[in-house]
């Protein structure tokens, strides 16, 4: 059967042993039926590190990075997007906010106008990156995206006690119940 709704994961962090990064993998192994999900490899296998810092004199045809342009059709085949993303400092790491302002141009009918999008993640602190995941709806919602306020899961990395989180049934069915509610939401759209 094909798949009739794709997602598209954008992790924000970068470091090969994440938490974050085994949230994506945990998502991508745990799709339903009629669902594809896939993180974003880059346009040279880094993720959002291949993304460029947005530079609006760059956003011009013929001038636009392969990153950019790359990130930008990604997105634009997805029928949905799930960011998946620790807190730094008590923010955004730099990645997700720069794929945010990539992704919200051309203004009103960029690759995420009106495209659902959740926000999970992982983080050290008590509270599992709220700050972060709260920091990126907002972004998200003034770049036209349609966050799916609902959906949360902030992840204190202590709860997994060493443990990979696709090892702890109730984070694997935390991140199924995001992924099932967000392709429902696309579906309330079609």
């Amino acid at each position: 059967m094909a798949n009739s709704t794709n997602i598209l994961i954008l992790l924000g962090s970068l470091r090969a042993g994440s938490v974050n990064r085994q949230l994506a993998e945990v998502g991508e192994a745990n799709a339903p039926a009629g669902v594809g999900i896939s993180c974003y490899r880059g346009a040279a296998g880094g993720g959002l590190g291949d993304v460029p810092f947005y530079n609006e004199d760059i956003d011009v045809d013929g001038e636009r990075p392969d990153g950019a342009e790359h990130l930008r059709a990604a997105a634009d085949v997805a029928d949905a997007v799930l960011i998946i993303t620790p807190e730094y400092n008590g923010s955004i790491p730099a990645t997700v906010k720069n794929a945010i302002d990539w992704l919200s141009r051309p203004y009103g009918h960029s690759a995420i106008s009106g495209t659902p999008v959740a926000v999970i993640g992982a983080a050290l602190g008590g509270y599992g990156g709220v700050w972060a995941h709260d920091e990126t709806r907002k972004s998200l919602g003034v770049a036209g995206a349609r966050v799916v306020e609902d959906v949360k899961l902030s992840l204190p990395t202590k709860k997994l006690n060493g443990s990979h989180p696709s090892e702890l049934v109730e984070v694997v069915a935390e991140v199924r119940a995001v992924i099932d509610r967000l392709a429902a939401e696309v579906g309330a759209t079609d």
